[in-house]
């Protein structure tokens, strides 16, 4: 009996073990899981080229979730330190290129405009007493505006020393992973080795209990802050650094993708635990998710759907763990043998790695990617006119057998350069890019170049890279058109306003200055004023009942997408296509049958269903090695209710 009983006591015991083994190491569980599931599903997943991918990608949300540890770990959040990375970045483009300050000066400006903002946001929260929701949400807002302001909504090339932070060693490791390994050795020792780290446990554990012990929480609080204002200026100058420019738009969501990954790495937003180690590995789950994803063509609007059930999934996992009695704490604070354990933690996972490594490899093996395989990254699905590129470019592919994997970029220059990437090393036989920015978009075309990956440009070209060619209509030359259609329908005099796209995209410059530029033919025309309504519906209507309030005798507006025109029509109501003439840009099927009501006047119609399948013809003639015209234009044309009934888009 007694010999029973022990084997009994001894088998629950070793499996209450591996339950405790796992339940203390659930964000590794689930990397080397994802990793196995990734590598089952696509061949493409387990190369050098994509591994190093999956780095570089997770190097900027790392980085910053690094910064955003240290805030989490003593009970606070931070919401500004995406915004914090496009100013900081922003600051450095602009000091050395606008003013000529030497590069070194300007990084140091670009690093101080870091820790600033998070000594503003410590002060606010220590001493101003406001939620550090509050405090962290208005920087989010002040930080991002700054940035605009600065830009002047456009993006601002970098310099050159600088950019090779984006560039790789030996021409195959790159310095984004490396930068992202040195900062997570940093806040591991910072965490595990310094005053303020052990402060940082203290706070989150009990702040009134730190501060009755005799530690100096506002102060300690003002260096926390700082410390993620610092990690957050190292993200932007790093990811600036990737795009070879700063984007006043970049970095949008991503402070929610660093409390997600500090989340999943174990770390409490009760606070008094997390560790470095736990955040690399919340990052990297992430950036294999998307990157897995994309290499699986599932839908980016689906992609939000799958990371929100992780990030609810860790959650869950901390709750089981508590209630388990695991005790992730701080670095260096664990039992005597608790390193040595966390080492042997490590090592099996590098071995159980290695193996699917090798087995998935095996099981890939003699893969081969079809000449017929094309990817298409657009800048956003959020905007009826690339849907119809997406739809014309699926009907053609369909038509001529090529399998076509669409991803949404969303606006954000960053995701785009991670969707080419991927692109590039699934062996594709071509690239479509449709650019969030033309410049941004370059070193992501130039790893394809260097792959031999023939790109084609949609929409709007690439600068600073080769492409086999551009399917594009003239914006500029459509701005003319609606400068010149606006004047002829007011009789060449009246007062208007111009509704601009999304700041820093190459659509809302061109077809604002070629709207401009058109106009001067007509000095009759008054420009009473200019807003950016960001391409959305929404924030057209909003803006022009704003406007409305100051001008009320307008006659014209120009919205530099039918969107915005639609919104604007809506906060005109009866004097739409009466008293006021609305001209939109893109000839999208609403905007199309608002001229045919009468509510709005014309739309610069461009053929986007022409140029997504023409996009496609040519990116499979180039992937076959036949010869395609370097630049394709799809006309643009006016289109107003006496033609519009014969307009197909």
């Amino acid at each position: 009996m007694a010999t029973d009983t022990l084997k009994s006591t001894t088998g629950a015991s070793g499996a209450s073990a591996v339950r405790r083994l796992l339940l203390d190491n659930g964000a590794l569980t689930a990397l080397i899981a994802l990793v196995i599931a990734m590598s089952a599903l696509s061949g493409d997943f387990l190369t050098t080229d994509n591994l190093l991918n999956i780095g570089v990608q997770a190097a900027v949300t790392a980085i910053l979730a690094f910064g955003v540890t240290f805030v989490i770990v003593s009970a606070g959040i931070d919401l500004s330190v995406g915004s914090v990375a496009a100013l900081s970045a922003t600051v450095l483009a602009w000091m050395a290129t606008s003013q000529g300050v030497p590069v070194w000066i300007a990084v140091i400006l670009a690093v101080a405009t870091g820790i600033a903002c998070g000594l503003v946001n410590g002060v606010l929260i220590s001493y101003g007493k406001l939620p550090p929701f509050i405090a962290t949400l208005a920087m989010l807002s002040v930080g991002r505006g700054l940035s605009l302001v600065i830009s002047q909504g456009s993006p601002i090339a970098f310099p050159e020393s600088v950019s090779h932070l984006g560039d790789t060693l030996g021409g195959w490791l790159p310095v984004p992973v490396l930068v992202m390994v040195v900062m997570g050795l940093i806040t591991a020792l910072i965490l595990g080795r310094t005053y303020i780290g052990r402060s940082m446990y203290a706070i989150g554990g009990n702040e009134e209990a730190a501060r009755l012990s005799g530690l100096r929480v506002k102060r300690q609080k003002l260096a926390i802050y700082a410390l993620s204002g610092l990690f957050a200026a190292a993200a932007g100058i790093v990811l600036a650094s990737r795009l070879s420019s700063a984007q006043p738009q970049a970095a949008q969501g991503y402070e929610l993708d660093a409390i997600a990954a500090v989340v999943i790495g174990g770390a409490s937003l009760a606070g008094g635990t997390g560790k470095a180690s736990g955040t690399l590995i919340g990052a990297l789950i992430l950036a294999v998710l998307r990157n897995g994803l994309n290499l699986l063509s599932v839908s980016a609007f689906w992609q939000q759907v799958v990371i929100g059930v992780v990030i609810a999934l860790a959650v869950l996992l901390d709750t089981v763990r508590r209630k388990a009695g695991a005790t992730p704490v701080a670095a260096g604070a664990g039992a005597p043998g608790g390193r040595g354990k966390q080492a042997a933690t490590y090592i099996i996972a590098a071995v159980v790695a290695a193996a699917v490594v090798g087995a998935m490899s095996f099981l890939h093996n003699g893969s081969s990617s079809a000449t017929k395989k094309v990817g298409l990254s657009l800048s956003t699905l959020n905007n009826p006119f690339f849907v119809q590129i997406k739809s014309g470019a699926q009907q053609e592919a369909k038509k001529l057998g090529v399998d076509l994997t669409v991803t949404d970029a969303q606006n954000d220059a960053s995701q785009q350069a991670n969707q080419l990437q991927n692109f590039t090393s699934s062996g594709l036989g071509s690239i479509i890019v449709n650019p969030v920015d033309s410049d941004a978009a370059g070193p992501a075309v130039r790893s394809a170049n260097k792959a031999g990956i023939p790109v084609v440009g949609v929409d709007r070209g690439v600068n600073k890279a080769d492409t086999a060619a551009l399917v594009a209509s003239d914006n500029i030359a459509g701005g003319k058109l609606g400068a010149k259609a606006m004047a002829e329908k007011l009789g060449g005099k009246g007062k208007i306003v111009i509704l601009q796209g999304l700041a820093g995209t190459s659509a809302s410059r061109e077809r604002g200055a070629g709207f401009a530029e058109g106009l001067k033919a007509y000095p009759g025309i008054e420009v009473v004023a200019r807003q950016p309504a960001d391409f959305d519906r929404t924030k057209g209507l909003d803006v022009m009942t704003n406007l409305l309030q100051a001008h009320p005798d307008i006659q014209g507006v120009f919205a530099e997408n039918d969107e915005m025109a639609l919104g604007a029509i809506k906060a005109l109501g009866s004097k739409a296509g009466t008293s006021v003439s609305v001209i939109g840009f893109d000839g999208e099927p609403d905007g199309l049958k608002a001229v045919k009501d009468g509510t709005m006047y014309a739309s610069v119609a461009q053929q986007p269903t022409e140029l997504g399948r023409i996009a496609v013809e040519n990116a499979l003639n180039a992937a076959e090695g036949k010869k395609v015209e370097k630049t394709v234009m799809v006309p643009v044309k006016v289109v107003t209710k006496e033609n519009v009934v014969g307009f197909g888009g």
